[in-house]
């Protein structure tokens, strides 16, 4: 329950909300109350007219009257209280939600190597709507009942202390059954939430890629995979039912039992002339009263089991270490505050390596001077690609240091290092929505002009107005409807855009063909204008007008120099030179790199 509360905690904002519930909540009992106060009356009343002692018929239709005001005055009051209920918990759903993807997108890019897209999606779908159902149900419903409930138990005792202990007894022998239930059920629904969490998951991945799917088809596969995990949580509901209710039935038959106590201590306690007819009427209002909450709460106590532990799974997120923040000085720009001969990129002695597994860069250390163009050159898992996920800021170094325009990273908050670093790789990376939107992402505000003239500059404007619609043409989700050579087109536009200091190419024209790389690489050129550029190529010609080649053998540096250098060196760029002017059977050792001929 904790972590309940927490939730409400955290989404302080709400807590007029909080108020205004609480204020009806009260309201809707006290006037819950005043019903059997005046059918009390009403029936003495009657009883003392039939014997001659009564008010007469003004009286009884008084009090009619004053019943019709306290039933319309709760059913307004309620509604309010319900209308609170209801706001509350769509803000609160909307509040936790934003905080959920906020931590997502703060959090390192180690997260997403292990999570499953799909089921990051489903946690949220899941933990947040459980835990808010519950808390709308709670304020709507059983917390008006509890407050009359309180009520009731004192004005029971004024009457009779012994119905009112017998009324106490119902909830710490109800609450007791219920915790000897509770460890058991939570465990169950943890693995229940785990398959249904893989199900998500891969449901997720198997839609993004459903050509793959059918290309290999591997429907039947897919849907018996997604199929054994709903059918496990099958029978973990069986079993979790089975006793959950099984409990309940122990529960609800000792809670009747208690309440037979109290109703024949009521009848004989009136036969006896102890309680009026009116009083013994009021009695049982309000014992019924006191029972609604008591035959709520298996269903409250079921819907708190589900949010607890969807609470869990939320929290557990929002404890996930986040990437670094603070204040700095911002990197964009440097090109105007680099001191002269300082390097815009450093590695000193850098060493990293994935989760607890073995160092995949060990000890790497150049410099990139401003305005200067570098390839990296390597082995397939050579660490090139690494290297640019740690220039990015994406993960953290074991041991040694990154620095860009004179700022170590670690010291520099992540936004304002990726602000200084436009990137283009291999995969276009589009979002769903209009070619405009998607040139625009790096800078929203861009205007029209700016949009065109980053399109004309990276050869996409020709195709582009050869569109029905123009810059307002969708291109699908992930630019499906476009060409691999449209799709880069655009990103290249999407990166001049930015017009960020820094520009990464990771293998930008490897999966296009001849004719759609000539036009994205005159883009790039363009683009690499002026800027301090880092290269991973998958075709030599790419490279060949790069100042500087750094070449990587098993995460380290092999060599560093010009092209016309490592061409006469004898090591990595000299052998792939060497097999691309080779036999056919050589060739095929090019397959071992990521550079082809």
């Amino acid at each position: 329950m904790r972590s309940l509360i927490r939730i409400l905690t955290t989404v302080k904002e709400l807590r007029w909300y909080y108020w205004g519930i609480i204020i009806c909540s009260l309201l809707t009992a006290g006037t819950a109350l005043l019903t059997p106060f005046i059918i009390k009356e009403a029936t003495d009343e009657v009883v003392a007219s039939l014997q001659g002692r009564g008010g007469g018929l003004s009286v009884v239709i008084w009090l009619a009257v004053a019943l019709l005001l306290a039933d319309l005055a709760n059913t307004i009051i309620s509604n309010v209280g319900g209308y609170l209920g209801d706001v509350m918990a769509a803000r609160l759903r909307t509040r936790l939600s934003q905080l959920y993807f906020h931590k997502l997108l703060t959090l390192p890019q180690r997260y997403y190597d292990t999570a499953l897209t799909g089921t990051v999606i489903s946690r949220l779908n899941r933990s947040i709507t459980e835990t808010t159902q519950f808390l709308q149900s709670a304020s709507n419903n059983f917390f008006p009942m509890l407050l009359t409930l309180v009520a009731s138990l004192a004005i029971t005792a004024w009457y009779s202390p012994w119905i009112s202990l017998m009324l106490l007894v119902v909830f710490p022998t109800y609450m007791w059954l219920t915790t000897l239930t509770s460890k058991k059920w939570q465990k169950l629904e943890g693995e229940k939430n785990t398959h249904v969490d893989i199900a998500g998951g891969r449901f997720a991945e198997v839609i993004g890629q459903i050509r793959v799917v059918k290309s290999f088809v591997q429907e039947k596969r897919e849907l018996a995979s997604f199929s054994r995990h709903f059918d496990a949580t099958v029978g973990l509901t069986r079993t979790q039912s089975r006793y959950w209710h099984s409990m309940d039935a122990a529960r609800r038959g000792a809670m009747n039992l208690i309440f037979f106590g109290i109703h024949a201590l009521i009848f004989v306690r009136t036969i006896q002339g102890v309680f009026t007819v009116g009083v013994m009427v009021l009695l049982i209002q309000l014992v019924n009263l006191a029972k609604q909450p008591a035959t709520m709460m298996s269903y409250l106590v079921d819907t708190a089991q589900r949010a607890i532990a969807g609470s869990k799974d939320y929290f557990e997120v929002m404890a996930e270490a986040q990437e670094r923040e603070g204040l700095a000085d911002p990197v964009v720009g440097a090109r105007k505050q680099l001191a002269p001969g300082q390097p815009m990129i450093e590695f000193r002695e850098a060493t990293f390596g994935y989760e607890d597994g073995d160092n995949v860069v060990r000890g790497v250390s150049f410099d990139i001077a401003q305005g200067e163009r570098v390839a990296f050159v390597g082995e397939s898992g050579g660490g090139k690609t690494t290297l640019v996920s740690l220039l990015l800021g994406l993960y953290q170094l074991r041991s040694g240091q990154v620095r860009v325009a004179g700022h170590d990273i670690t010291e520099t908050p992540a936004e304002l290092l990726r602000g200084s670093v436009g990137v283009v790789f291999q995969d276009a990376s589009l979002f769903s929505g209009t070619v405009r939107e998607n040139i625009a992402y790096a800078n929203p505000d861009a205007t029209d002009e700016q949009i065109e003239r980053a399109a004309r500059e990276a050869n996409a404007h020709d195709f582009i107005m050869g569109f029905e619609h123009g810059y307002d043409t969708l291109i699908g989700e992930r630019g499906l409807k476009l060409s691999g050579g449209q799709k880069q087109r655009i990103a290249v536009a999407r990166a001049m855009l930015k017009d960020a200091p820094i520009l990464v190419l990771d293998e930008a024209t490897s999966a296009l063909d001849s004719k759609s790389e000539r036009l994205v690489q005159q883009g790039l050129d363009r683009l690499m204008q002026g800027r301090t550029s880092v290269i991973i190529a998958h075709r030599l010609s790419t490279i060949a007008s790069v100042d500087r080649i750094v070449t990587l053998r098993d995460g380290k540096v092999d060599e560093i120099g010009t092209p016309e250098e490592l061409a006469q060196t004898g090591g990595i760029y000299a052998e792939l030179l060497a097999l691309q002017s080779g036999s056919k059977r050589d060739r095929k050792k090019l397959k071992d790199f990521d550079i082809t001929a």
